[in-house]
């Protein structure tokens, strides 16, 4: 992070601080929420979905997959009470963008050797399908509780928007 960066990060978080008043919320997220999207910086789950602290977590990770999320979603559900799990992809996201041979190739060329061929970057050419795949593979663990309500949606990155694709309960 740049000098600018810190100091910008500083400043906000002591003006954040200041007035701070949610110390003593609980652990459990209070809607019993766990949401699981992208990284991306252009989605703002907590602005985009009227949540507050302490409402939900929100699990991020490259291309917000079910599959990268599992060991949060598990302790999320299993230790803290969540009993509903929303998948969030978006449009123009860059995981569509490239696929794990052209990545791997990419690694391999700039680190020379590292084996990085196992690592799969759960990439995805299709966004709905993507988001499908995701509900289904939740649906279908055996560490996720048959009673957890999942459902799976696609954030419009060009209008703020979301839309529902899939549901499983």
């Amino acid at each position: 992070m740049s000098g600018e960066n810190i100091k910008d990060i500083t400043a906000a978080n002591a003006h954040y601080s200041a007035s701070y008043a949610e110390g003593g919320l609980p652990l459990p997220p209070k809607r019993k929420l766990a949401i699981v999207t992208c990284m991306d910086a252009r989605l703002l789950p907590a602005k985009a979905l009227g949540l507050y602290e302490g409402d939900a977590h929100v699990i991020r990770n490259a291309g917000g997959r079910a599959k990268d999320a599992l060991r949060s979603i598990i302790i999320s559900q299993q230790l803290l009470g969540t009993e509903e799990v929303i998948i969030i992809h978006h449009t123009d996201c860059g995981m569509l963008t490239f696929t794990n041979p052209q990545l791997h190739d990419i690694l391999q060329q700039r680190f020379h050797g590292h084996d990085v061929k196992d690592i799969d970057f759960l990439t995805f050419q299709d966004l709905e399908q993507s988001v499908r795949d995701d509900v289904e593979f939740l649906r279908g663990s055996e560490v996720i509780s048959p009673h957890i309500r999942i459902s799976g949606w696609v954030y419009e990155v060009e209008t703020g928007t979301i839309r529902r694709v899939s549901t499983a309960n």
